[in-house]
């Protein structure tokens, strides 16, 4: 694992909300730094592509996806190596909402570790998570579909998906990093994720919508110092 990344992980991932559109995402960025300086935490951001670069300049970003090509003649797509140009030092693979064939994860795990870019992939259940991790990607994140957005929390809501995750990659592979997302909303789910064994989160609407990013980032993070 890149020397760079620790554990527990907070991985903020902004989607296309409205919200992350302009300045706004700079500035949710900022507070993330500086919040990981002050606590000694790691946390990463995973921006809308069009602000990849220049957020990669404030904080460790995670692209939020990538094609499963080589650089060629295709237009409206993203390779590995542009994303690793822009400064991501990780990327999203498999999202409930970019679902792709198993052998374009595959393909995108395998070409993120010629490129040394860490691989997050993404499985709805503990069953595909542990077929994913079969590819060896660096981190796996069990994300229940129906959980995400609802402010339902995968830690307090489907708890045994998590434990099973855990129990199937760790009997698999302990060198793959696990971590849980959807519905993650404040530090009671963060604590209960890490309670169960997560080696950290992915958080989206709960800190994009904020009213006050600054203070949801902060007290998310005083949960993830407590178990560095």
């Amino acid at each position: 694992m890149n020397f760079f990344l620790k554990f527990p992980l907070f991985l903020i991932n902004f989607k296309c909300f409205n919200e992350i559109i302009g300045e706004r995402s700079i500035e949710i960025s900022r507070y993330a730094k500086e919040i990981s300086d002050k606590l000694n935490v790691c946390i990463a951001i995973a921006p809308i592509a069009t602000n990849l670069k220049e957020i990669s300049k404030i904080i460790i970003t995670f692209a939020q996806s990538a094609d499963p090509i080589e650089p060629g003649s295709y237009t409206g797509h993203i390779p590995i190596e542009a994303i690793k140009e822009a400064g991501a030092k990780g990327i999203i693979i498999n999202h409930s909402e970019k679902r792709i064939d198993k052998d374009k994860i595959k393909f995108l795990i395998d070409k993120s570790k010629k490129l040394n870019i860490i691989s997050l992939a993404c499985g709805i259940s503990p069953e595909e998570c542990l077929e994913i991790s079969y590819f060896k990607p660096n981190i796996i994140a069990i994300e229940p579909p129906e959980l995400i957005g609802t402010g339902k929390s995968v830690s307090k809501y489907k708890p045994e998906s998590v434990k099973r995750t855990l129990e199937l990659i760790k009997g698999y592979d302990k060198s793959i990093k696990v971590l849980c997302g959807a519905g993650i909303s404040n530090k009671e789910d963060v604590e209960e994720a890490l309670k169960l064994g997560s080696e950290g989160v992915l958080v989206a609407s709960s800190i994009v919508k904020s009213k006050n990013p600054y203070e949801t980032i902060y007290e998310m993070a005083k949960v993830l110092r407590e178990y560095s």
